[in-house]
């Protein structure tokens, strides 16, 4: 296993690969940021990591920016260029932009749905207070 030298890193990126990413495309997109960060030499300023689910599979494909803490939606491998390009810039990628965290939370773009609880009893207790 390689040890990465994290000092000039100013972007971790977190590429879901779970199962419903995967279904659509999660493994090509990996390769592309993969590939337009090498092809930029930027291997040390951007790391990027393949993760299992993140928990947003309507949001599929699913990218973080971290430590910024951007959660982008819907990506694809051809968003690979402008993707990049938004973290040398140091902004973001506002067209694929899902989440946004603000030190205290997160900013949900309007068209992103909230999320589903995942248990029925919390469903229950949720629907008896509204």
């Amino acid at each position: 296993m390689a040890t990465w030298n994290l000092s000039n890193t100013k972007h971790h990126i977190l590429i879901c690969n779970g199962s419903s990413c995967n279904r659509v495309g999660a493994e090509e997109l990996t390769q592309s940021i993969r590939k337009e960060i090498s092809r930029r030499e930027l291997d040390d300023m951007i790391h990027t990591t393949r993760t299992r689910c993140n928990g947003r599979c309507h949001d599929k494909c699913v990218v973080i920016n971290y430590p910024k803490g951007t959660w982008y939606k819907d990506l694809k491998p051809e968003d690979a260029p402008l993707f990049v390009d938004s973290l040398l810039a140091n902004e973001d990628y506002t067209e694929k932009v899902s989440h946004s965290f603000h030190g205290q939370g997160f900013d949900r773009s309007p068209e992103v749905i909230t999320g589903v609880f995942k248990d029925k009893e919390k469903v229950n207790k949720v629907s008896k207070i509204l």
